[in-house]
């Protein structure tokens, strides 16, 4: 049994941790209720554009002749994999990761072993994790989160559309978690590039509109393809820092939860100890007390 020291010792440290785990929680709370308003203003914005864009595709004859729309044969995959910077999430970064080993071993094996499959990172705890395992990443966007904003991902979007254009990568694919509530984030794998034209019945958005042109719904959809595009990322950014506030809060919850366990197993156990010394002291003085007696 151990000591009473040890208890007590025991007892204070995770005390201690309790009410680390009780003030990260409250912070997570306040940074979600951000996160989340910004991703539920974000999430019709872009189904819109993502309408629009499929209503232009439609009304042009012929499909959209874009380098975004190139389908290729698939010899060099790129994977966008959008983690966090930060642990204490619960299995937020660990889902991703595990996610990205399995499309690669599910749907890009023949890629990965000529060495064909890229990652791209978003989140310090994808690099590192990605760069312990010898997958070959590039691109520094590790700090994205540091100061989040459409600017710092427009960089990571438009890095992975040169990639393409330029026939670098054959296939774009991002991972990342989409927001549901606060003790739910869904792990979501979407087509980035090449970009898959949407039929108009698809998109409750995309209803036929009578639009007067100008420039040309060519030129127009040129341009907002790559808007679209980034777009996409910034949303899928979004979906993640939401998420990841909601798996943090959740784990810190938990957490205190259990430190409040153990504290109450932990102080049930230094009585017993307490009171078992205390029992022998007494049962040492009564011995000796008989002892003296006897003489």
């Amino acid at each position: 049994m151990a000591s009473l020291k040890e208890v007590r010792g025991r007892i204070v440290s995770i005390s201690s941790t309790q009410q680390i785990t009780k003030a990260m929680k409250m912070v997570a709370a306040a940074k979600l209720r951000r996160a989340q308003d910004n991703i539920l203003r974000m999430r019709p914005y872009a189904q819109r554009l993502s309408g629009i864009l499929a209503n232009l595709s439609s009304m042009t004859e012929g499909s959209v002749n874009s380098i975004y729309t190139e389908k290729r044969e698939i010899n060099n995959v790129l994977i966008i994999a959008v983690s966090s910077d930060r642990g204490l999430a619960g299995a937020f970064n660990s889902n991703i990761i595990k996610g990205v080993v399995s499309l690669i071993n599910e749907k890009y094996s023949r890629q990965y072993a000529a060495g064909n499959v890229t990652i791209l990172t978003l989140g310090r705890k994808a690099n590192e994790a990605f760069r312990k395992r010898g997958y070959n990443v590039v691109g520094d966007f590790t700090g994205v989160f540091t100061n989040l904003s459409f600017d710092t991902v427009r960089e990571a979007a438009e890095f992975a559309m040169s990639g393409f254009a330029t026939r670098k990568y054959d296939q774009v694919d991002i991972m990342y978690n989409e927001f549901k509530n606060v003790a739910t984030q869904i792990v979501r794998t979407e087509q980035f590039l090449p970009l898959e034209e949407k039929p108009v019945e698809e998109d409750a958005s995309a209803m036929m509109v009578d639009y007067t042109f100008e420039p040309s719904k060519e030129e127009i959809i040129e341009e907002l393809i790559p808007k679209s595009l980034k777009i996409q990322v910034y949303k899928a950014v979004l979906e993640s820092n939401a998420s990841e506030h909601g798996a943090r809060m959740t784990a810190m919850d938990k957490a205190t939860e259990n430190a409040g366990e153990l504290l109450k197993q932990l102080k049930l156990t230094y009585n017993r100890t307490r009171q078992a010394a205390i029992t022998k002291e007494i049962l040492e003085i009564v011995g000796g007390a008989e002892a003296l007696a006897s003489k």
